[in-house]
């Protein structure tokens, strides 16, 4: 029996449950407003309500995290040999929850001032907020809470200012100087280099030009990445939404999917959630009709019974046939696709839709964050590369109204347009192939070939990423496969866009396909024909790596950048090499992380292999 793999325990950030499930939705009977929040002071509702960027802000400051690491306090008159120590209880931007040993609460009066000193672990916050902090605070007010064998005194401090406006004076802010400084440098060397391709490109016409036009085509993307700016939200446009779960295997995140999903800052009667299951062998439908029973009873005053609604597949038909069966269930004009282990964050569809007021616009994806980001290296890898493909690559498609891929994860198409190709995206294959994965880049092209296609940065969500090497180097190898297919499709016709956009994928298709085969000649080739050591190809990659790293750090002002870099050494050790397979095999239709019929077709072929090849061993002679 083969030994089973042991579940890697995700690291998540959690925050502190609300006392409303649905504390985003806009109330209908207005018992509590959206501006009643933690943080705003001095500042009145109406203008609050009024005021989104002030609302985006306010909430992020309210946001509370459960906590648990060391906390040092000492009145503002006392000495360091009074140093208290608790343990964090939970967390915000604005103020922090203790707990401490003491009993006597008549020492700890609201009003007293602190110095509070502690340091906030990776993944308790938001990425950014990992560091050390040393902050004054007034103590808001102290009581007991009873736990298990002993009373324990809770203090509540609210800081003297937020934790942004205190690390933007301090890590934040040398980030941000750093970020650019070597930027500038990392951009200025390459263009050098550039300069000396052309010297030498009589020398070696071929690998020079790949070099150089390699190396415009980065710039580009960099260049076209910073200058990319959201579609403002229009409080007046709120067009009609329903968002469609496809739903397999999923039954450990489907609930805080679906919380997620009906939890947004958007008009009642323009917005509705549809969650399909393609026959799911685990607890997914169990999950589902649970946080149905709980939304349904909690906040009938939202309307979740006319709202939230579940459909179960006859037989498993995979993704697209979900997607499908959601889209003619569909009651609005836009669909909203989201991954079953996506979470979106309260304004998503708010920011999502907002392209749509232009007609020829037909589909818009927004941007995906790692949400498992400090599991381990490869979670942490994953999520600066995520961050990179959706603000600087996928922005610099959208300049052109061109993103080639709306992402699974978070992407609005128009009703009318899926529905039209709606068979043809089913009917896919490929050399005879049923093409079951790439469902994203697959119906981006029906979109593309007539629409406009864009992505919004502010319409935010995060997903499970893989934390496994084996599942990681299976999905990269699924995407790679079905990048090649939709991308020979895509070329079929992209020359109709606009020409600059066009020359921009050509020259982005043939980049990554030929890149094996230029790492071969500059690092193995060249040292052992010419003796030459490669000094300035691997020079060149660690500028491009720089790029990336540094991109991360003066958006994120995260201490995981560094992972830019390694990531980019393990692209060219071991994922550069999956292109060449994925040249010969981008035919399949397996997914190799899941049970789709395809996968169990192809291990029962397996296994009848293995059984025959038993077979012959038994029946040959001794």
């Amino acid at each position: 029996m083969a030994k089973e793999k042991k579940k890697i325990e995700e690291v998540l950030s959690s925050l502190r449950k609300d006392r409303r499930t649905l504390s985003n939705v806009p109330d209908p009977e207005q018992i509590r407003m959206t501006a009643d929040r933690r943080g705003i002071k001095g500042i009145e509702p109406d203008k609050a309500e009024a005021d989104l960027e002030y609302l985006q802000n306010m909430q992020m400051l309210s946001l509370r995290y459960v906590a648990d690491f060391d906390v040092w306090l000492v009145g503002m008159r006392a000495s360091k040999k009074s140093e208290i120590k608790g343990r964090a209880v939970d967390i915000s931007s604005t103020g922090i929850l203790v707990e401490l040993e003491h009993n006597d609460s008549s020492s700890f009066k609201a009003g007293l001032q602190y110095h509070i000193r502690f340091e906030i672990p990776s993944g308790t916050m938001p990425e950014g907020f990992e560091s050390k902090v040393k902050i004054d605070g007034t103590l808001v007010r102290a009581f007991t809470r009873q736990s298990e064998d002993s009373e324990k005194l809770m203090v509540a401090f609210e800081f003297e200012k937020s934790l942004p406006s205190y690390f933007q004076k301090k890590r934040w802010g040398y980030s941000v100087y750093m970020a650019s400084s070597l930027l500038l440098v990392a951009v200025a060397i390459i263009m050098l280099m550039r300069v000396e391709s052309v010297i030498y490109f009589k020398y070696n016409s071929l690998l020079y030009l790949y070099s150089i036009t390699a190396a415009a085509f980065l710039l580009s993307r960099y260049l076209y990445g910073a200058l990319y700016r959201d579609v403002p939200v229009n409080p007046d446009y709120t067009p009609g939404v329903t968002i469609i779960i496809p739903c397999f295997n999923e039954e450990e995140w489907i609930h805080r999917t679906v919380l997620s999903c009906m939890n947004q800052d958007y008009p009642l009667d323009k917005l509705e959630v549809i969650v399909v299951d393609d026959r799911s062998t685990d607890k997914s439908v169990e999950q589902i009709e649970k946080v149905m029973a709980l939304l349904h009873n909690e906040a009938e005053r939202f309307s979740t019974k006319e709202r939230l609604r579940m459909y179960v597949l006859p037989e498993n038909g995979g993704k697209r046939v979900a997607l499908v069966k959601g889209v003619e269930m569909a009651k609005h004009d836009l669909v909203v696709f989201v991954d079953s282990d996506s979470f979106l964050e309260p304004t998503a569809i708010k920011h999502l839709v907002q392209p749509f007021q232009d007609p020829l616009m037909g589909g818009v994806a927004g941007r995906t964050d790692v949400e498992n980001k400090y599991t381990n290296s490869i979670t942490k890898l994953q999520t600066v590369r995520y961050y990179i493909a959706f603000r600087i690559m996928k922005a610099a498609e959208s300049w052109f109204d061109s993103v080639t891929c709306l992402s699974g994860p978070l992407s609005c198409y128009r009703k009318d347009l899926v529905l039209k190709h709606a068979q043809a995206w089913l009917d896919q294959k490929f050399l005879g192939q049923p093409a079951t994965f790439g469902d994203d880049r697959s119906m981006t092209n029906f979109i593309l070939k007539t629409h406009r296609t864009g992505y919004q940065d502010a319409a935010i969500c995060s997903t499970i990423v893989p934390s496994r090497l084996d599942v990681f180097l299976k999905q990269q190898m699924r995407w790679k496969r079905s990048w090649l297919r939709e991308s020979l499709r895509a070329g079929a016709f992209i020359w109709r866009k606009e020409p600059f956009m066009a020359l921009y994928f050509y020259i982005g298709l043939i980049v990554p396909i030929a890149a094996p085969i230029v790492v071969l000649y500059n690092l193995v080739y060249v040292p052992l024909v010419y003796h030459i050591f490669p000094g300035t190809f691997l020079m060149g990659l660690l500028l491009m790596s720089m790029l990336m790293s540094l991109a991360h750090l003066l958006f994120r002002k995260s201490k995981l950048w560094i992972f830019g870099m390694v990531f980019c050494v393990f692209y060219e050790a071991v994922l550069l090499w999956q292109m060449p397979v994925a040249w010969v095999t981008f035919w399949k239709s397996t997914w190799g992380t899941r049970d789709t019929p395809q996968d169990i077709e192809a291990q029962n072929k397996k296994t009848q292999r293995k059984q025959k090849k038993q077979k012959n061993k038994i029946g040959l002679p001794f």
